[in-house]
């Protein structure tokens, strides 16, 4: 009798799109099994580590993986907190899309056409140059990137104005099952052909397929821009500014929350001169013209000062920019005050802030643990943070269950689990939570008609 040989599937890849675009080293296959998740998940060691450079390899990669029954896991820079490019089956492989980095931009057009592998940052500056304006930033701006924005809908400060990444995304090329290419809209600002399936792709984190290319929108940037600073002593009071600034007719470009315990970290870490006495600051950015900007930022600073908050105007780019590092520092700044971290991203109505934040501290008290909030308030974005020593099991526990009751709290005032983080790993079970059964059925069924064999990115946002 004759033994038949099976196949190395990865040798058939290899064959595919070259040696070079698959790496089985151990230590590449290690280096790609995490992302920035900072809670311990559920990940293997995948099979290999392909870098695609162009839309037909992606084709092709697809094509064997699907034949093959490989699960294929996509990555953009990693930069991801809910475990979305983390790999969770040993035979499957990564995807890493750093390699496929062309855009063209058409100005006249306010348009362009990117591949996934794009850096946000480096995007950003070259359409500034050209007078031109992409305004989702997320944190991690400066090494994200274009496809992994759109694969978790990012957000960030300037969104309260100007919308997230689903915004200024007009239509994406992708490969879905079996290795088929599906292009969805076009670069126009006007077009209601058929379902939306572009919004399907974005915010989807990869489950539904590997997108190769997206026309992204465009705008002026705007010429001016000032900050200001305010100082609040109390909970309360923050979730009544912000209602009254965002009811005055001004539409401020970004509007921060930083909670007393976030102050302390930033001036222990980096420091800028925050107050480190107060309860609570809010970072207020207006833009437009350099009239409007003034005048606008004068308003603010009258409904503050006459709610009795002390507001402080940034006299020049350099002092606002200082105090847009304190910000974007928090992050990093978290990490001195405890070794474990559970960071959560809920989102309130803005009409319920004033309650929701103080019942945020009495979890925390609940509990007996250390809870830094800061975040995009404008739009109801909070970063809830729960810290602890992941020495300490017991104390791990407790954070797990304030968990819980964070996302308890969030929905029962109609918000959601995520704002800009995505579900991932992380959250999946709270998105039952978020959509009841028959809404998580048909995003069962969204995701089996573009992945029937459940093959791309398996065990995230939905369990099939």
């Amino acid at each position: 009798m004759f033994s038949v040989l099976k196949r190395d599937p990865v040798e058939r890849l290899k064959k595919a799109v070259g040696k070079d675009k698959v790496d089985t080293s151990l230590i590449q296959r290690k280096l790609y099994s995490y992302d920035a998740t900072p809670i311990p998940v559920e990940r293997k060691v995948p099979r290999a580590v392909l870098f695609p450079e162009s839309g037909e390899d992606v084709v092709k990669i697809v094509e064997v993986c699907y034949e093959e029954n490989i699960p294929v896991f996509p990555r953009g820079a990693g930069s991801g907190l809910t475990g979305g490019a983390v790999p969770t089956e040993e035979s499957g492989v990564v995807v890493s899309f750093e390699r496929m980095t062309r855009f063209e931009v058409n100005p006249d057009n306010a348009t362009a056409v990117v591949e996934p592998g794009v850096i946000t940052s480096e995007f950003q500056s070259y359409v500034e140059k050209m007078g031109l304006f992409y305004p989702p930033d997320p944190s991690s701006f400066k090494y994200s990137t274009i496809g992994g924005n759109i694969a978790e809908n990012a957000g960030g400060p300037r969104c309260l104005k100007y919308g997230v990444t689903r915004e200024y995304v007009l239509g994406i090329t992708a490969v879905i099952k079996e290795g088929k290419v599906i292009k969805t809209g076009n670069p126009v600002l006007k077009d209601v052909a058929g379902y939306d399936i572009t919004k399907f792709f974005v915010g989807s984190e990869g489950t539904l397929g590997l997108i190769t290319e997206a026309v992204l929108k465009l705008i002026p940037k705007p010429p001016a821009r000032m900050t200001a600073l305010a100082v609040f002593d109390d909970l309360e009071t923050v979730g009544r500014a912000v209602t009254r600034i965002m009811t005055s007719g001004i539409f401020p470009s970004a509007l921060e929350f930083v909670d007393r315990e976030a102050i302390r970290a930033v001036e222990e870490f980096k420091p800028v001169g925050l107050p480190k006495d107060a309860e609570a600051l809010l970072l207020i950015e207006v833009d437009g013209t350099e009239t409007s900007v003034r005048e606008q930022i004068d308003q603010v600073g009258s409904i503050l000062e006459g709610m009795g908050v002390k507001v402080r105007v940034a006299e020049d780019e350099r002092e606002a920019e200082r105090l847009w590092t304190a910000r974007k520092n928090l992050g990093p700044a978290l990490g001195n005050l405890r070794s474990g971290k559970i960071n959560e991203d809920i989102v309130f109505p803005r009409i319920y802030l004033a309650e929701a934040l103080p019942k945020l501290r009495e979890i925390a008290r609940k509990y007996d643990l250390l809870m830094v909030v800061f975040g995009h308030i404008g739009d109801g974005n909070l970063h809830v943070n729960l810290l602890y020593d992941k020495k300490n099991r017991e104390e791990e526990e407790r954070a797990e269950r304030a968990v819980d009751e964070v996302f308890e709290l969030a929905l029962s005032y109609h918000g959601s689990i995520t704002g800009e983080h995505g579900v991932g790993l992380t959250k999946r079970k709270f998105l039952k939570w978020q959509f009841g059964e028959t809404g998580y059925e048909i995003l069962k069924g969204i995701k089996l008609l573009f992945d029937p064999k459940n093959l791309f990115n398996p065990g995230k946002v939905v369990e099939v």
